[in-house]
């Protein structure tokens, strides 16, 4: 993937303000976005704010904001998969804590915002972008919500042929005076093979598909928790790892790896739930697994949800299982 250019930071002409965003000017990578500057207004005449204006109901609002901006997006790669960023499309929404007095926010100042940051996003710049969105709107609250696709080249476990895997993901932050969460989500896909079914059949054992999800909270005291890090400790609770590309040396050796790592959904959780235990740049933690049953006509779920204070232990346990 090419490298791709940040967005264009807008211009300013005037500071008059409404809902939609005001003046046109030049949009993200350089699209025309209608009249660069309108006429100016006569001496002493001004647009009122009617969203700063004072309201009487005494009703605060929690999240009030912009939803389903798509918007494009670089990410910052790992150093260990070989730096850089890769470009993708996100889906975004950012919300403001509204106060009781107030009528309504400026919905123009959150694309102010997110049009002023032009850089390649790691998951420690998430927390500072949504306190630019607090500080730039006034409020008490902020929370941003990032969902994209993820690609991961890799290569087929034989042959070495070259392919490119999606992952989906996404970020979820929310900031406060002096208070911030950020929740990293990866959902990955592999494959598992029931063990049930390799121990009582005479031959063979049936396998499908499975997606295995996890949202954390990372502990950035103690390093970065890059996406890919994220990925390659989903795909180690699985029975195997999918592929783009496989040739027949890898199809046999992508089937036996299987056959010989058979998992139940509970299994899977299990196994991530102990991984994820030891990876101190992870404190919470909340995962699943769905396999796409081969032989039944409902799919098989488990999922838990684990703290884990200082010095790893853990605590609040929740969690179930279907089949």
């Amino acid at each position: 993937m090419g490298k791709r250019t940040g967005p264009v930071r807008s211009g300013r002409a005037g500071r008059s303000e409404g809902r939609g965003g005001g003046r046109g000017g030049v949009g993200v990578n350089g699209a025309h976005a209608g009249p660069v500057l309108a006429a100016p207004l006569p001496p002493g005449v001004t647009i009122p704010d009617v969203q700063g204006e004072q309201d009487t109901r005494a009703v605060a609002i929690d999240k009030v904001g912009v939803k389903d901006v798509v918007y494009p997006m670089r990410l910052a790669v790992s150093p260990r998969h070989g730096g850089g960023e890769q470009a993708t499309v996100a889906r975004i929404n950012m919300y403001v804590s509204l106060p009781h007095y107030q009528k309504g926010t400026h919905m123009s100042r959150f694309l102010e915002v997110l049009n002023a940051y032009d850089g390649a996003v790691s998951p420690g710049d998430i927390p500072r972008i949504t306190e630019s969105v607090r500080q730039r709107l006034g409020a008490a609250e902020a929370h941003l919500e990032a969902s994209f696709t993820y690609f991961v080249r890799k290569r087929a476990p034989a042959t070495g042929q070259p392919g490119v895997v999606d992952y989906q993901g996404s970020f979820a932050c929310s900031v406060g005076s002096g208070t911030e969460d950020l929740v990293m989500t990866v959902r990955a896909p592999a494959t598992s093979l029931c063990p049930c079914s390799k121990q009582i059949s005479r031959y063979g054992a049936h396998n499908q598909r499975c997606v295995i999800e996890a949202a954390v909270r990372p502990d950035p005291r103690a390093g970065v928790l890059w996406i890919e890090d994220l990925i390659e400790i989903l795909e180690s609770a699985a029975s195997e790892q999918v592929y783009a590309v496989l040739k027949r040396q890898d199809e046999k050796h992508v089937t036996e790896r299987a056959f010989d790592n058979p998992k139940f959904v509970e299994d899977i959780v299990r196994d991530l739930a102990l991984a994820l235990d030891g990876e101190e740049r992870v404190r919470w933690y909340a995962i699943s697994s769905e396999n796409f049953e081969s032989i039944h006509n409902h799919n098989a779920y488990a999922q838990l949800c684990r703290s884990k204070p200082a010095g790893g232990r853990r605590t609040r346990r929740s969690g179930n299982a279907a089949r």
